[in-house]
């Protein structure tokens, strides 16, 4: 579906997981300093309202597709679906994700198999597909939505999320310095606790409300931050001031003594049981 004013010669920015959060935000952020976009998310309504919306707002051209990431073919599919379509990727955010409740084995391989499919291959998978093309035009944009909860010790029912958001810290990192030369910026934007409807839906909503204001950040602020980092090339950014303190004691801290207090302090916002 295309909600467009038909503009040529405007960067593209496909989003993944841009229903709604973080993802809805970045996709507003770059609405505004005038890009076009790809929205994708598994949910319809919420994007051809988000792009009527922006459409009026700004002029902007939003491409809709309808993309289920635990599919192991919704990758293929989506390309083929954007060359169809005739455009031209210049940015990426690999936004979509999800918590899931519980510790490891409580769930079975298949879910935990679709959790890595959406989080980690499919971010990889779409970052091999469109950067080279990026290369080729000497510009482009890749944010990968990391976590704060990648840069800290691991914790009870944090093993798959915590684990592939570091993963994917390590993949920008390293995707950065491959690409440094080439006009492609490559960032991992490290959210904390961010006022989305991620925690409604993982469950943690109750834990997050009792959490004090200033560890919490709108999705809006968020995505400014992570925009604005990708452009000047931060290779990985945390946002806020509190969140960059909170690693920087999970780099510093005894590694024993920090998995205890992570351990402590998690289940007052991650559902365990």
């Amino acid at each position: 579906m295309n909600i467009s004013n038909v503009h040529s010669e405007r960067h593209v920015c496909l989003i993944t997981g841009a229903s709604a959060g973080i993802g809805k935000a970045i996709a507003e952020r770059y609405a505004e300093i005038g890009w076009d976009l790809i929205l994708t998310a598994r949910r319809t309504k919420p994007m051809i309202d988000l792009g009527r919306e922006l459409e009026k707002k700004y002029g902007t051209t939003s491409h809709i597709f309808e993309v289920d990431f635990f599919e192991k073919s919704a990758t293929q599919k989506l390309l083929q679906s954007i060359e169809a379509n005739g455009l031209k990727v210049s940015g990426l955010v690999n936004n979509a994700g999800y918590g899931h409740p519980g510790v490891y084995l409580d769930s079975s391989w298949s879910d935990h198999s679709k959790f890595i499919q959406l989080m980690m291959t499919a971010p990889c998978e779409l970052a091999r597909a469109l950067a080279p093309k990026m290369v080729d035009d000497g510009f482009g944009r890749i944010i990968n939505v990391a976590s704060l909860a990648g840069h800290m010790p691991g914790s009870k029912g944090h093993t798959l999320y915590a684990g592939v958001k570091s993963f994917l810290i390590k993949f920008s990192e390293s995707l950065n310095a491959e690409l440094r030369e080439s006009g492609v910026n490559v960032s991992a934007l490290c959210p904390g606790f961010t006022l989305t409807e991620f925690h409604d839906v993982n469950g943690t909503r109750e834990g997050i409300n009792k959490l004090p204001s200033f560890m919490l950040m709108d999705a809006d602020v968020c995505a400014r931050l992570g925009v604005s980092a990708c452009e000047n090339n931060h290779a990985v950014f945390i946002t806020g001031k509190v969140n960059r303190f909170i690693a920087m004691l999970g780099r510093i801290l005894p590694n024993k003594f920090a998995q205890k207090l992570m351990s402590k302090n998690s289940q007052r916002y991650r559902k365990i049981d």
